[in-house]
């Protein structure tokens, strides 16, 4: 089929590409909700600028759609990009949804409504595994934003790999933070993987920190060759 990724730069939407790809779809767009609310119920905001270099970085383009992000309101925007993309030969939409039963019901509801299929591969899936799995086939993914009990600054920024999963499972027994992050309690960024052409190599970036949370901000970052290829 002919499809498009909802795609923030996370890695849900990054893995909800990898099995997109994966299962051979042809890939058409990405799409990325750019909204100017920080509090939108639907959408990731930490570095979502950086979709525009990811898209290059996959060679695959990407349709850019900015929102208010007001609940309910920002529907609307997403709706008129699924019909743009429709018109465009899309026949359905990838999403990194998880667990997220209000994310995934407006999706479809807006799918069904505009004549799309909405695809979310990792719905439901056992979130150590998962974790796991996007360490093993080699992503590089970075924590942009955390906002939990046992989180400190000292995670913006962090490389996510198997130590890293160690110490969520034993923040997780003890605060219940979630390992996916399905709570809000961190925001990712892919960086580098099995289908980037290329990698995302950072120049400039800053850390704010308010209390008990914190985002990670890339100011500047360059694509940059892969050796392997």
């Amino acid at each position: 089929m002919n499809v498009a990724v909802l795609f923030s730069g996370g890695k849900d939407s990054t893995m909800a590409l990898y099995n997109a790809l994966d299962s051979k779809e042809d890939v058409k767009y990405l799409l990325s909700m750019k909204s100017r609310n920080d509090e939108s119920y639907m959408f990731h905001v930490p570095n979502i600028h950086l979709t525009d270099l990811l898209s290059q970085a996959f060679d695959i383009p990407i349709m850019s759609v900015e929102t208010d992000g007001i609940k309910e309101d920002e529907l609307k925007d997403l709706k008129q990009a699924f019909e743009n993309l429709k018109d465009l030969g899309v026949e359905a939409i990838y999403t990194g949804a998880l667990y997220s039963q209000y994310q995934k019901s407006r999706i479809e509801q807006l799918c069904d409504e505009v004549g799309l299929v909405a695809i979310s591969p990792y719905w439901h899936v056992d979130e150590l595994e998962y974790m796991r799995k996007i360490v093993s086939l080699g992503f590089k993914i970075i924590i942009s934003g955390v906002a939990a009990w046992g989180l400190d600054e000292s995670w913006l920024g962090r490389i996510i790999d198997d130590e890293t999963i160690d110490e969520l499972m034993e923040i997780h027994e003890k605060y219940h933070v979630d390992l996916a992050f399905e709570g809000g309690e961190a925001e990712t960024l892919a960086i580098d993987g099995p289908i980037f052409k290329k990698r995302i190599k950072i120049l400039k970036y800053k850390k704010e920190w308010h209390n008990d949370s914190g985002v990670y901000i890339i100011e500047d970052a360059v694509l940059e060759e892969k050796m392997n290829l």
